[in-house]
């Protein structure tokens, strides 16, 4: 007999390759192996011949669809000469399985509510994803599609994009955030149907794929210890266990053992040894994860990563083309033509589409229930549609009226709480803050594992977790005329570097989360610079598409709320004071502050303008007054509130011009970073250091938030002007 015999080592970094034409044969560690259709004895090792079908447990056309998925996936990595192969080729057994017979959904309504949610957390894995997509009938992934892979304009972009590719539920990529966003899908799933009376309309469950990288990232922990604590029994996890990173083993960085951290987690784990010889011991544990109601479940999967390629089972095959001579070998060892690129037999071709017709018939069928539903319980279910439908997320919100100088954040909490009730599909917590950022819903007790109807969720310490699921509970079903669900969360403001990674993809896809970050200052006070934010405002400002609101009072604050709750496809986040602020009766306006930036107190023919934002105002007002009323030498100032630069930038040039008139010396005040304000301002009253630990109102004395230094700065810059032009910082072109 002769053969090839390919050795795999993954932990070691090492491939053998042996030419034998005996019965048996040495292997690199003296043990005798012997030529058989079985799997590999060799100890960390896989024995694999030439022809994958001879130790194949499954029919002959199962392992054609694996290999075609392999080969779809390598083919478009090497027309692109860009991307992952290595993964796809090492998943494609997981993916056939989860697409045939495993997953709800339906290619011709792919966003219908009660589908099966998958998530590619490993996101540089696309290429599989786009694969089946392609393979089921998905319309935005037609074979051209995959022949544009990493192409502008193409529908199979770099990394899923969900608001680019049909059937792509959130934007992986970043490792660990897919299987954090699960959790939030899952919960969703969860709390959705704990309020709904028909118990067959929100029955799906959460299916992920994830690799090593994304186990290493400390977000999946955060997210994994809550979704074990919460009891998500409807969330399944497939741990591409391939035993690579980019930098080579995981010998090199990560030995831990991960089902035991599962397991304490509170979640059931099972270990499938073999998934490139057969799917059977993969189908029985996905079977009995979907049998256990109250766990999720964590299935560690070996696998060889860029499976059949001579480089399999090397970091050579992450994130690089096979090449030629490889690719060719690789579909020659899979029995496809190595001759043909992007290969789907019609044989093959045939499975996929019967089982999207599976999952048509499982739409229609939902369909049929869901009207049921609506005939015996038509206000409820009424009121689930009436999410999607405009009017809904430009209604008109109502608030109590208030009257007393407080701080911001007990205004937040005014408004969230007037809202809460007035806007059911509003959920959400704080990463254990409830106290200080005063979130605490009235309307509603908290969601945990026996009571996920509640719609108040304790994130515990876990704010980059917290941001991430709440992007998931976005994503569970949303579009540009509603969500089933209006995520909020809440932390201090300077923790928000936690949670960046994830806030950026809230903005990125397009998902209205609603941030309330409160402690917005130096004015916190005693907590000291380790607490006081300084390069936050400007950090999150820079993200695109987010809003950011720091508002003065509480006609700012309730405007904040009526642009969160407005602007479904922004997230937006409201940045709320410690300390009591001045009170702005008569100034401040709701309907103006809408436009981000307005004036709030005016003179004729104005000598000065000040800017400022939050606890800043007051002193803006205060020092107005001053400057105005002196008896001698007066200056006559503007003072102008500009709660949300991006909602300000939005206007009409004409507005911005009314606001901030150019050519007029203009001086900014906020207790933060002063980056950003020159676009705005001829100079900043703003911070150039960290703070100081002390009583808030000594530590904003110490760094200049005074009304005399406010009045001299004034004073100043209209001086330095005398006799010179005054830049105007509005005169931009628009193009």
């Amino acid at each position: 007999l002769s053969a090839t015999l390919h050795y795999s080592f993954p932990r070691r970094n090492i491939i053998y390759f042996h030419s034998v034409t005996t019965m048996a044969c040495n292997s690199p560690d003296n043990k005798k192996v012997k030529i058989s259709t079985s799997p590999a004895t060799v100890p960390g090792a896989e024995l694999r011949n030439d022809d994958t079908s001879l130790s194949y447990q499954g029919t002959p056309l199962e392992l054609k669809c694996i290999n075609t998925i392999r080969a779809l996936c390598a083919d478009m990595v090497q027309k692109a000469q860009s991307g992952h192969p290595g993964a796809p080729m090492g998943c494609a057994p997981m993916a056939h399985l989860l697409w045939t017979e495993i997953m709800a959904y339906s290619p011709k309504k792919h966003d219908w509510w009660n589908r099966d949610r998958f998530v590619l957390s490993n996101g540089h894995a696309c290429a599989l994803q786009y694969a089946m997509l392609h393979l089921t009938g998905y319309e935005d992934m037609g074979m051209d599609q995959l022949k544009q892979f990493r192409q502008i304009g193409s529908k199979a972009p770099g990394h899923p994009e969900n608001f680019v590719t049909k059937g792509i539920e959130v934007c992986t990529g970043p490792l660990g955030q897919g299987l954090s966003n699960a959790v939030g899908l899952a919960m969703a799933q969860s709390h959705l149907n704990a309020t709904t009376q028909n118990k067959e309309i929100f029955t799906n469950y959460t299916y992920v794929i994830c690799g090593d990288g994304c186990l290493q990232e400390g977000v999946t922990s955060e997210a994994s210890s809550l979704a074990g604590h919460l009891g998500l029994g409807n969330l399944i996890v497939l741990y591409d266990d391939n035993q690579i990173t980019i930098d080579g083993s995981t010998d090199l960085s990560f030995t831990e053992n991960v089902a035991m951290r599962y397991e304490s987690y509170g979640w059931q784990v099972f270990k499938v040894e073999d998934v490139s010889n057969g799917l059977e011991e993969l189908r029985e544990a996905i079977q009995k994860a979907k049998s256990e109601a109250s766990k999720p479940t964590l299935i560690q999967i070996n696998t060889v990563i860029g499976y059949g390629s001579a480089k399999a089972g090397t970091a050579k095959t992450h994130g690089a083309p096979l090449g030629d001579e490889d690719l060719a070998a690789t579909k020659k060892s899979y029995n496809l033509d190595p001759e043909k690129s992007f290969q789907v037999d019609d044989d093959v071709r045939e499975i996929y589409t019967a089982a999207a017709s599976r999952g048509e018939k499982a739409r229609a069928k939902w369909e049929a229930t869901f009207a049921s539903y609506k005939a015996t319980h038509a206000e409820e279910a009424t009121a689930l549609e009436q999410r999607f439908v405009p009017p809904a997320t430009k209604q008109v919100l109502t608030f109590p009226e208030c009257d007393k100088a407080m701080a911001t954040r007990k205004y937040s909490e005014l408004c969230l709480n007037a809202i809460a009730p007035q806007i059911p599909s509003l959920i959400g917590g704080s990463a254990d803050l409830t106290g200080s950022n005063l979130t605490n819903l009235k309307c509603s007790g908290d969601y945990q594992s026996s009571t996920p109807g509640g719609r108040y969720i304790r994130f515990g310490v876990r704010e980059h977790a917290m941001s991430a699921i709440c992007n998931g509970l976005f994503a569970f079903s949303s579009g540009n005329d509603g969500s089933l669900l209006r995520p909020f969360c809440a932390t201090f403001l300077t923790f928000a570097g936690y949670a960046l990674g994830a806030m950026r993809l809230s903005a990125l896809s397009k998902f209205g989360v609603l941030y309330i970050m409160t402690h917005d200052s130096i004015g916190l006070g005693e907590d000291g610079p380790t607490h006081q934010p300084i390069e936050t405002l400007e950090n999150l400002r820079s993200i695109p598409n987010i809003n950011v609101w720091r508002p003065a009072d509480y006609e700012e604050t309730k405007a904040s709320y009526v642009s969160a709750v407005d602007n479904l496809t922004t997230p937006t986040v409201i940045c709320a004071s410690r300390s009591t602020l001045k009170l702005l009766t008569g100034k401040s306006c709701m309907e103006k502050a809408q436009k981000g930036g307005y004036v709030l107190q005016d003179v004729e023919k104005p000598q000065l303008i000040l800017i400022g934002t939050g606890s800043e105002i007051g002193l803006c007002v205060d020092a107005a007054n001053e400057l105005s009323s002196r008896s001698s030498n007066p200056i006559r100032t503007r003072v102008v509130s500009m709660p949300c630069q991006e909602l300000f930038l939005s206007q009409e040039q004409s507005y911005q011009l009314s606001v901030l008139l150019g050519g007029i010396p203009t001086l900014s005040v906020e207790a933060s970073a002063q980056h950003g304000w020159h676009r705005f301002s001829n100079y900043q009253i703003c911070m150039s250091s960290f703070g100081a630990s002390g009583p808030g109102g000594e530590v904003m004395k110490l760094f200049g938030f005074t009304v005399e230094n406010v009045t001299e700065k004034g004073e100043k810059l209209v001086k330095f002007y005398e006799g010179k032009t005054v830049p105007n910082l509005m005169d931009r072109p628009i193009f």
